[in-house]
């Protein structure tokens, strides 16, 4: 009896200890399954510009030229830096982003990124970016395991480990398998 309740008690506070990494690395997760889909850490946005300059304007260029090209074409953005990646193209570095300007036609591309809220900051910690989170995420790591096992021995009857419990443990051992034979095997390509 008593390792039960010791059993129980640790699966119940391993559980409260960890509640927070785990919605932590679901979320996480969730992202970067998707990530061919979208991008879990930016929101960036494109808006096509057109304006009326010419090829001319852009022989001897200044700072302020371009900052004055800037408050046309997009007046809330601010100025960082400038360049010529080609000899009819003008890139604009702007705060969060850039402007890519054909000189030739006026036409051109403003892109901006931000930050995706509360994804970009799961996404951080999943990627462990120093020493001391990933030693955390050992822990953690290792808690899944304990709070996998001590769960399969909370209940006990017809619901536990012995009855219900089995088939629903064998069917998630079973499913994770069939996947890994189907992919192994190249099945989804």
């Amino acid at each position: 009896m008593k390792i039960r309740k010791l059993n129980r008690d640790l699966h119940r506070d391993l559980g409260y200890i960890f509640f927070a990494m785990t919605v932590i690395y679901g979320l996480s997760g969730i992202a970067l399954n998707h990530i061919d889909d979208w991008n879990p850490n930016y929101i960036i946005r494109t808006k096509e510009i057109k304006t009326d300059v010419s090829a001319t304007t852009f022989k001897d260029i200044s700072r302020e030229n371009i900052v004055g090209l800037l408050k046309k074409i997009a007046p809330d953005e601010k100025y960082k830096n400038h360049y010529f990646p080609s000899e009819d193209i003008l890139k604009i570095f702007i705060k969060d982003g850039s402007i890519e300007l054909d000189t030739q036609s006026g036409s051109g591309v403003v892109e901006t990124s931000k930050r995706r809220p509360i994804f970009h900051q799961v996404n951080y910690l999943h990627y462990n970016p120093r020493k001391w989170w990933t030693i955390f995420s050992d822990i953690f790591a290792g808690s899944l395991i304990l709070l996998a096992l001590t769960g399969l021995f909370v209940l006990k009857g017809k619901n536990g480990i012995t009855g219900r419990g089995a088939w629903l443990t064998s069917a998630g051992i079973i499913i994770p398998l069939i996947f890994l034979l189907l992919y192994y095997w190249n099945v989804f390509k």
